[in-house]
């Protein structure tokens, strides 16, 4: 790091440190959301009822081009070759049957890829998402067990696979970390996540532990999780002259290409990258080195490229979830009152990244304790750069968490709701901000009426069907509101005879969570029109902002980017009006959109529509771009959403087989803006969880560092007979605080989950397993 970005940095720390402390005290009223969202007090528009996804007749018709259906002319296929050593250099390349092969276009290997940059890593500027800070095909140098060292591209897919695997290497190994044992011994250190440390110390726990009447002090383990999409990561690519297009399946639209940009020395705009349809993302839809690999081999053959990882290629170029050995410890009084609370233990990254596990955030408000020690470490091992996966941290530290507070319940004889009730914190525990919104038990209570809480068996393996042993278990979720900065929004009103139609252009992406049916939905509320004359495009890197599908953030900063959008909608169009209008002299706060035009809030006699407004003008369209307000309400309020999870299993006395027979989820996630598509995305969280809780486990052969279960028919995931039916409500209370008044659910669905299976495990049979997952072995 140069002395300029060092002191760069050390000053965007002090700004920030200072924004920290001034921002808790500034009042409400300076703050986005200090004013509630004028859409929060309408009942009866669209927002709020469910919707049908406006992409579904386009997908159910196959009319929705993923990233590998699109086609240029003349286009080649692209295949890639892996390594298979830990550690260690290419000594030898024999290509000679491979450039033979029927079809063949071109071999690349790091002897004649074009020269390339380095991708800006993930965190290492705003716009940097690369998995690693390493070159791509740039050396002989072998990372990990899994990298790409080549890529054959070919005349058709077949041709290319088949010419890739005749592909010889030689390798030259050195010394690498690939057991969890030798990277300990080499060295511990303290885990950062997103720039902050993965640390927090209140009061003195280890002391209030040791002295608290009632305590529980166990260790929990998770093993690593491979991404999964349904659709591959696939891209297409080709270059214009000196202009690169990218057909991609991205989760960060305009980032991705700003990066891939900088590798080859192109400007932004010389890069177009293209992302409507991302399929299954979960956090692995980002940068990895295919897309990199693919622009270069397309430079070097002058051809376009299209590069689609199979199965195996996923688990060996996309990173995953990696392990945690985690600590809880809780000490409680006698009735049963949170005393001393401990959350710590062990992640693991690579030399070249970092993304630790970072399992103690959801411990952090999630209950009342006046002694408070959190902390990760890490440890570092030769291995794939680990990455975002489905609320990263989250869901695995509440399975260590929740299953720990289930284990004091049963050890002091109260009800686990009953004993999370009463540790409800009144602020922030450790950060000491005011919620800005939560209401868990609001939905502890709804859940538990409605799954029969109060009828479940109280001693552990006492209720049996047959073979059968059934029990129920219970846990919380919670994930946090985010809203990232960089959003923009941009609005076009077009004049269409006496009614008008808007376009609202968002760089949004789209991984089948409805993000354009909110998008148009929330559009259409805050214009004032019917749905369908508002149209929605996003994924595309030419349309204005940055905005990333990620953290659950995306429906706020998109719902930001709008408000303001149409805030200066309105100013413009008040301008338009000039002094022949209803509206003449009045400001744009004085004034609303209702039924297709503009109208005094206080006097709706006083109104005119954008048709006549834009016909006076004699203007067929007005159009505006504006970027959301900085997310400082993340400094002010601290802001949830959250989860009372419950679960009824039957596992077999005989076989140790378990079923799923019943699932609730109760959440509370501030206003349901598309009940829809909001259920689909519990559910498929869920689903998600009790896949996490039961079966999915990437094996990791420690002698070479490889990946041993790359293919879904050794790597489990939970299928339909897997699957019960899935219950789920909602509290649907506004938080004042957020745009609509909602928070995200994309990954709220899958925390708690593991632990409400574990819990209900305990309460079929009275074995408590604390090593994920929960496979028939450990319970026979």
């Amino acid at each position: 790091m140069s002395i300029v970005e060092t002191v760069k940095q050390a000053a965007q720390g002090v700004a920030q440190s200072a924004m920290q402390k001034l921002v808790p005290l500034a009042p409400d009223s300076w703050i986005p959301g200090g004013v509630p969202d004028p859409l929060i007090a309408r009942k009866h528009g669209l927002i709020g009822s469910p919707v049908s996804r406006l992409d579904g007749a386009l997908k159910v018709q196959g009319e929705a081009r993923f990233a590998a259906e699109y086609r240029f002319d003349d286009m080649v296929y692209a295949a890639l070759a892996f390594a298979t050593i830990a550690r260690g250099r290419i000594t030898a390349i024999d290509s000679t049957a491979a450039e033979a092969a029927p079809g063949v276009v071109l071999v690349m290997t790091h002897r004649n890829a074009p020269r390339m940059n380095k991708p800006g890593v993930f965190g290492s500027s705003p716009t940097a998402v690369g998995p690693a800070d390493l070159p791509i095909l740039q050396d002989d140098r072998i990372h990990w067990n899994g990298q790409p060292i080549a890529c054959v591209l070919a005349e058709t897919q077949e041709q290319a696979d088949h010419a890739a695997s005749l592909l010889r290497f030689t390798f030259a190994e050195e010394p690498s970390t690939t057991s969890l044992e030798q990277a300990k011994a080499n060295g511990i250190e303290k885990g950062v996540f997103m720039g902050r440390p993965l640390a927090d110390t209140i009061g003195d726990a280890d002391a209030a532990l040791a002295t608290a009447a009632h305590r529980v002090d166990q260790r929990y383990f998770t093993p690593r999780h491979n991404h999964n999409p349904i659709e591959p990561h696939a891209a297409t690519l080709a270059w214009q002259g000196d202009e690169l297009i990218i057909h991609d399946a991205s989760q960060m639209v305009t980032a991705q290409a700003q990066t891939i940009g900088e590798v080859f020395d192109l400007k932004p705009a010389q890069v177009r990258l293209t992302s409507p349809y991302v399929g299954g993302g979960f956090g692995s839809k980002g940068l990895w080195d295919h897309q990199i690999i693919g622009a270069a081999a397309a430079r070097l053959a002058g051809r376009p490229v299209r590069i689609t990882l199979s199965r195996e290629g996923v688990y060996r170029t996309v990173g995953g979830r990696t392990l945690t050995e985690q600590r809880v410890a809780i000490g409680a009084d006698a009735d049963g009152r949170f005393q001393a609370l401990i959350h710590t233990g062990l992640s693991v990254m690579t030399p070249h990244n970092n993304m630790p596990e970072p399992f103690i955030l959801g411990t952090r408000a999630g209950y009342a304790a006046p002694n408070i020690t959190l902390g990760v470490e890490v440890t570092r091992m030769n291995m794939l750069a680990n990455t975002f996966m489905r609320a990263p941290g989250e869901a695995v530290g509440t399975f260590a968490l929740e299953c720990a507070i289930d284990e004091l319940a049963v050890d002091m004889g109260i009800d686990p709701v009953e004993l999370r009730l009463r540790n409800e914190p009144d602020k922030d525990p450790t950060s000491g901000l005011p919620f800005s919104s939560r209401h868990i038990v609001e939905a502890w209570r709804q859940g538990a009426e409605k799954f029969g809480w109060a009828d479940r068996p109280t001693t552990a393996g006492t209720r049996r069907d047959g073979e059968w042993q059934i029990g129920v278990g219970c846990a919380t979720g919670t994930y946090p509101y985010y809203r990232m900065p960089g959003a923009q929004a941009r609005i076009t009103l077009v004049r269409d005879g006496d009614a008008v139609r808007a376009q609202v252009d968002v760089a949004a992406a789209e991984m089948g969570m409805g993000t354009s049916t909110t998008t148009a939905l929330v559009a259409a509320e805050r214009l004032g029109l019917p749905l369908d004359r508002v149209a929605v495009d996003y994924g595309d890197s030419l349309i204005p902002g940055a905005i990333m599908a990620g953290g659950s953030q995306q429906t706020a900063a998109i719902g930001a980017a709008v408000i303001a959008a149409h805030n200066a909608l309105v100013a413009e169009l008040l301008k338009l009006a000039g002094n022949d209008s209803p509206l003449a002299g009045l400001s744009p706060d004085e004034v609303g959109s209702e039924e297709g035009g503009l109208t005094k809030l206080d006097d709706p006699a006083r109104r005119e529509s954008y048709a006549s407004i834009l016909a006076r003008a004699q203007r067929d369209q007005v159009q505006v771009t504006q970027a959301g307000s900085p997310p400082l309400e993340l400094m002010h309020w601290s802001m949830h959403s959250h989860s009372a999870l419950f679960c009824e299993v039957r596992v077999n006395a005989v076989t140790g087989e378990t079923r799923v027979s019943r699932f609730l989820g109760s959440f509370d996630c501030g206003r349901i803006l598309n009940p829809k598509t909001a259920r689909s995305q519990f559910r498929g969280g869920i689903i998600m969880g009790l896949g996490m809780a039961l079966m999915e486990e990437t094996q990791f052969d420690e002698r070479y560092g490889r990946i041993m279960n790359p293919s879904l028919a050794e790597y489990h995931v939970p299928v339909h007979l897997d699957v019960p039916d899935i219950d789920v409500i909602w509290t649907d209370i506004a938080d004042p605080h957020t745009p609509m008044g909602a928070h995200g659910i994309g990954e709220i669905g899958i925390t708690g989950v593991a632990a409400a299976v574990a819990n209900a495990i305990y309460n079929a049979t009275g074995k408590r397993i604390r090593d994920l997952p929960i496979t028939l072995d450990k319970l026979l």
